[in-house]
């Protein structure tokens, strides 16, 4: 059975965004393939796509290598998903689903209980599926995939400070979902706005200063999930 490319690039991704790969590192065909049980034809569509994305560059003599990026660069993202979240809940708010709104309202529920009852494992998973569906609720394809490209790539270059007061930030996710639900653009765009600017201030670079976790490689070999969860 031949695994699909976007499952390989799925794999090389998350595996980028967790360190298992050194920034400048090469990415090799044969070693990938190997790593991942598969042929070398959807690795090498899955390089592609990568540096596409920014991942992977392509150097001389030295083929696909783990692209570096500059701290600027890194500032770029947060200063674009400060303008694209807004923009995401302002569309929602006139694009969304009943269906939609079932899921952020769950996920705001369980997330502010969760915060009350200082379960802090999973609030960032929760967070991270309330933003994806707020995107998707957007109606736009092109601004889903680009929130969701935005959100990988500041997980490679950030890490996050857990938030001084969880419950305060599950407020924040609440009253966004309120504006969406009365379809109240303006409002939405405001509410999200605040709370993509007070996220913001806890991210800190993870190459910023010499060394860090993407010191640590791991090596052991995996196959390719793919009936693995999204991203």
């Amino acid at each position: 059975m031949r695994i699909p490319a976007h499952s390989v690039c799925t794999a090389i991704r998350d595996d980028i965004v967790a360190g298992v790969y050194e920034r400048g590192g090469r990415l090799t065909e044969e070693l990938l393939a190997r790593r991942y049980g598969v042929s070398r034809v959807p690795v090498r569509e899955a390089l592609r796509t990568l540096e596409a994305e920014g991942f992977v560059v392509t150097r001389r003599h030295a083929g696909a290598c783990v692209a570096e990026p500059t701290e600027q660069e890194a500032a770029d993202l947060l200063e674009m998903r400060l303008l694209l979240e807004p923009l995401g809940a302002s569309r929602a708010a006139h694009r969304r689903t009943e269906a939609h709104l079932k899921v952020l309202r769950g996920l705001v529920r369980l997330g502010q209980e969760r915060a009350r009852r200082g379960s802090s494992d999973d609030l960032r998973s929760l967070g991270g599926w309330f933003h994806e569906t707020l995107a998707q609720a957007s109606g736009s394809h092109a601004l889903t995939s680009t929130l969701t490209q935005l959100r990988h790539k500041i997980a490679w270059m950030y890490s996050v400070d857990a938030p001084a007061s969880p419950a305060d930030t599950w407020a924040e996710h609440g009253a966004i979902v309120d504006a969406v639900a009365r379809g109240d653009g303006e409002r939405a765009r405001a509410v999200t706005a605040l709370h993509t600017e007070r996220s913001a201030v806890a991210h800190r670079l993870r190459f910023s200063g010499g060394g860090d976790r993407q010191d640590r490689v791991r090596t052991s070999q995996h196959s390719v999930n793919t009936s693995g969860p999204r991203h």
